[in-house]
């Protein structure tokens, strides 16, 4: 198997005022091509500072995190940047979408920042919010999607620029059970088209959908396993 994400000893640590917070200690893992993991843990544990850092959101104080092969460990501002946007799409608790744009004008705003050219954003905007259910809400503001379809928008901007890896923190932390169960059936159709899926979550329901089970606890790795029975089994089309 293709290894996609090798982290190698990476510690992080925050000094405020006289303390020294040590968010990870140490961590190794490796997650390959096309799998499905879910980072789990309590608050306090380590894991949204390991989201941040496996998303390029934040550099480690120590160790080494190897992006396709490619050590970001140590890459600027600037080269985490270009990294993120072309490697890596993003789903948050909170949607995160622009309040005054319109569904097509959120699924291509990081197409903006790639320089692709506005008839290709449209075009490829809208192909992503079909492939989630909402080519039918296109000129739809968030105020007039509910919670689900709103998340469904920020899964399309995530997939709109082709990343290899979808990085999913609390996806349904703000939905109703029933809806949670629809946003996790859209992940596990990601993840049989072929994109590496992480779930970061603290909820054991959510976490059971995913087919290996990474466990953090006070900054370490506790426990790393394939998940006897995902809730969706998927197989590769």
């Amino acid at each position: 198997m293709e290894s996609i994400i090798k982290v190698v000893n990476i510690a992080k640590t925050y000094v405020v005022g006289t303390e020294t917070i040590h968010a990870l200690r140490n961590v190794n893992m490796e997650i390959y091509k096309n799998e499905y993991v879910a980072l789990m843990g309590s608050s306090g544990s380590g894991k949204s500072t390991l989201m941040n850092v496996l998303g390029c959101l934040d550099t480690p104080s120590a160790g080494e995190y190897f992006l396709n092969g490619i050590n970001v460990a140590k890459m600027t501002d600037n080269e985490l940047a270009d990294i993120r946007n072309r490697q890596i799409g993003f789903v948050f608790q909170s949607f995160n979408l622009l309040p005054r744009s319109t569904a097509l004008e959120n699924v291509a705003l990081p197409l903006i920042y790639a320089g692709v050219e506005k008839e290709e954003r449209e075009a490829r905007a809208f192909e992503a919010l079909k492939s989630v259910g909402l080519d039918g809400r296109v000129t739809h503001r968030p105020n007039e999607l509910s919670g689900g379809q709103r998340q469904r928008v920020a899964v399309a901007r995530a997939l709109v620029t082709n990343p290899a890896i979808i990085l999913a923190d609390e996806p349904t932390g703000n939905l109703d059970s029933k809806t949670s169960e629809e946003i996790m059936e859209l992940f596990a159709e990601i993840h049989r088209k072929g994109n590496t899926v992480i779930l970061v979550t603290h909820e054991e329901d959510i976490a059971r959908h995913a087919h290996r089970i990474i466990r953090l606890k006070d900054g370490g790795v506790e426990s790393d396993g394939a998940n006897p029975s995902p809730k969706v089994k998927t197989e590769l089309v």
